[in-house]
């Protein structure tokens, strides 16, 4: 199996060489004969490199330890849920998954694609087929093949990091892959649209839906890693400005610019060249994200050791930027917009005003992350950058992208009119005023957490409002009842209030943030019998008194288990336990460094967070560091909703139902509500 899987990557390295070169160099009348080849060239990549994942999974389920990757991340052992996931837990499996899923998206877009663009797909598939067979280049020639085999067989492998022993290992890098990897379907599309000077927006619509699923999967597999982070690693956090977390969320916030400048192309002709740089962009982002993670230049607890990999993705970044960039630089004059900006009071400026606040925060992003190389490579010193830099640049700009999320759905196209701007304005500030003077007549006097509630209630206003005035429109036209005509007026406009859906979705992430401000934490060493105390912010007052150490032995693992009991206000609420755990292979000799299982109590105001560091002088007298996090769980909930909304945008939409009363045609109310 191990041969056929090394064969099947050799094989689809040269099915994706065969097929750039017939993309890209065939001229005259045999270009049509090999348009017809290139397009099926994505599906025997996608089939080879299936072979290849299938042969890889089997020498993990059969503990192959003549296979290097397999001595590496896995043991006997191990759990199988986690010999599943170890497919990504190193670089060169991540390299064969990332190869698999992009040969997959590459193939299903050449199925799925309307026929209306159909001339865009022997490019399309080109442009796949150079980026998958780079990936398999890299495995194959540059030292990361997975296959690799050890001089002998060891009887047991080393097993898998004990960070990486948790439920988020399955969701969390997948879930970040297909975010990254669904980018080159849209990157693509733009590519084959500059070749062929289609520049309409029909390759628009071709990939809006490829690329709200990829942003879909960035934002869940961003979400579950800020969870996988917190009850993990013990920090108390689940954002730490870390270079890996950046890397992550570059390329959202620039494929977050392109979902909202697209709406201004597809509304008004306008930003065609933005939309194209933001594509391509987000593509690139997604390719430095790789090289950061796997060239060893920054140190993170997300990034791989160093190896040779990082200069191969650097020398394809650095390709990749100048042929695009050219490439769109010689189409430039065809990109003219088809309509110029009317007024500042309009819906298109709001929306390029969000472009430059996404892109400002991309921008501090992306420099707070590159000044400790930069400043090594110039000066020989490396000058670290963390979170009070972060912080307080992007505080700010965040404030501000969330209050112009509450704006652009307020102003109509084109230029809005005084009377238009007080009617849809005036519920929304109200209701911003309203939790601003609430929170200070409650004593809130942190600015930033004033500032991004009382515009999380402005926002929330603002989305209230346009759903409110969506089914009054409706219940008047179709006399439905109100929840029926919420759910057919959701069905019949997906896209414009799944976006709603987002957007309270972001709200509520930023509610949860403001709650980071107002942390607590304390640390304390306990006899057991004694007891810390520690004051929530919300006025009430916790006292946990250590109960003993227990020690026991579960799965791969030996666990020294630290309990404490738990009273809120003098009345008991029940224990928490917090973990040492020193991982062990199959003889029950250590692997690894000891590692930490925080104990969370959780509910909708606050966690209580407990870190159980060990005991001292081998006593059950423990070492403890205690936290209450305000709206942390808010956090989670805001993902939950942004899938919802994120779902409800990308679902395909069906024909609008007959009305109960007499016909009529679709309008639209004054204030732009489309019903």
């Amino acid at each position: 199996m191990n041969l056929l899987g090394e064969f099947a990557l050799w094989t689809a390295l040269l099915v994706a060489g065969w097929s750039a070169i017939l993309a890209f160099a065939t001229r005259g009348p045999a270009r049509d004969r090999a348009a017809a080849s290139v397009r099926q060239a994505p599906h025997a990549i996608a089939l080879c490199l299936w072979v290849a994942a299938v042969s890889f999974w089997k020498a993990l389920f059969s503990h192959d330890f003549s296979v290097e990757y397999v001595y590496s991340y896995s043991s006997r052992n191990l759990p199988d849920y986690f010999l599943f996931a170890a497919f990504w837990a190193g670089q060169k499996g991540s390299l064969l998954f990332w190869a698999l899923v992009l040969a997959t998206f590459a193939s299903i877009a050449q199925l799925v694609t309307s026929r209306r663009y159909h001339d865009l797909l022997p490019a399309v598939a080109g442009v796949t087929s150079v980026v998958t067979g780079f990936f398999v280049l890299v495995m194959l020639v540059g030292g990361a093949n997975p296959f690799e085999r050890l001089p002998f067989v060891p009887p047991d492998g080393r097993g898998l990091n004990p960070q990486l022993q948790n439920p988020g290992m399955v969701i969390h890098p997948p879930m970040l892959y297909l975010g990254y990897i669904g980018m080159t379907i849209p990157f693509a599309f733009a590519v084959a649209a500059l070749m062929a000077r289609r520049l309409d927006s029909g390759w628009i619509h071709a990939i809006r839906r490829w690329s709200l699923v990829s942003w879909l999967f960035l934002s869940v597999g961003i979400t579950i890693g800020m969870w996988w982070a917190y009850v993990e690693l013990g920090w108390g956090g689940y954002w730490a400005w870390d270079p890996v977390e950046n890397a992550s969320l570059l390329p959202w916030l620039t494929l977050t610019a392109f979902l909202h400048s697209v709406m201004v192309q597809e509304k008004r002709g306008m930003l065609k060249r933005w939309n194209l740089s933001l594509v391509i962009g987000s593509f690139l982002l997604a390719i430095f994200g790789t090289f950061l993670t796997r060239s060893g230049v920054i140190a993170s607890v997300h990034s791989f050791t160093q190896s040779n990999v990082g200069y191969f993705f650097l020398g394809f970044l650095l390709v990749a930027g100048v042929l695009c960039y050219t490439l769109l630089y010689t189409r430039w004059p065809s990109l003219e917009p088809e309509a110029t900006l009317d007024s500042l009071a309009s819906r298109e400026a709001a929306f390029l005003f969000n472009n430059l606040v996404l892109l400002g925060i991309a921008f501090s992003v992306l420099w707070g992350t590159l000044f400790p190389i930069l400043s090594e490579a110039v000066r020989g010193t490396k000058i670290s950058v963390g979170p009070p830099f972060f912080n307080r640049v992007n505080v700010p700009l965040g404030l501000l992208l969330l209050l112009l999320t509450g704006i652009g759905p307020l102003i109509a196209w084109r230029r809005a009119s005084a009377a238009n701007l007080s009617r849809q304005f005036t519920g929304p500030v109200v209701a911003g005023l309203v939790v601003a003077l609430g929170l200070l007549l409650a004593g809130l006097r942190d600015g930033y957490a004033l500032a991004a509630l009382a515009i999380a209630g402005f926002v929330t206003g603002t989305v209230a409002q346009e759903f409110i005035r969506g089914v009054r429109a409706r219940g008047r036209l179709y006399q439905e009842p109100a929840l029926v005509a919420l759910g057919r007026l959701i069905a019949r406009n997906r896209r414009r209030y799944g976006g709603y859906l987002v957007h309270l979705a972001i709200v509520v992430y930023f509610v949860a943030f403001a709650g980071g401000a107002f942390k607590v934490a304390k640390e304390a060493t306990l006899r057991v019998g004694e007891a810390i105390e520690i004051d929530s912010p919300f006025g009430h007052r916790y006292r946990l008194t250590h109960l003993g150490v227990s020690q026991y032995q579960s799965l791969n693992r030996r666990v020294s288990a630290a309990t404490l009991e738990v009273r809120q206000d003098g009345v008991r609420v029940g224990t928490i336990k917090s973990e040492k755990r020193q991982h062990v292979d199959s003889f029950g000799q250590p692997t690894f460094q000891p590692s930490t299982e925080v104990g969370i109590r959780s509910n909708l105001r606050e966690d209580l967070y407990v870190v159980f560091a060990g005991t001292v002088d081998g006593t059950e007298r423990g070492s403890f560091a205690v936290t209450v996090h305000p709206l942390v769980w808010w956090v989670w909930a805001g993902g939950v909703l942004l899938v919802v909304g994120g779902l409800v945008t990308m679902w395909p939409g069906g024909p609008e139902m007959a009305p109960r009363a007499r016909p009529a045609p679709t309008r639209v109310e004054p204030e732009g509500v489309a019903v």
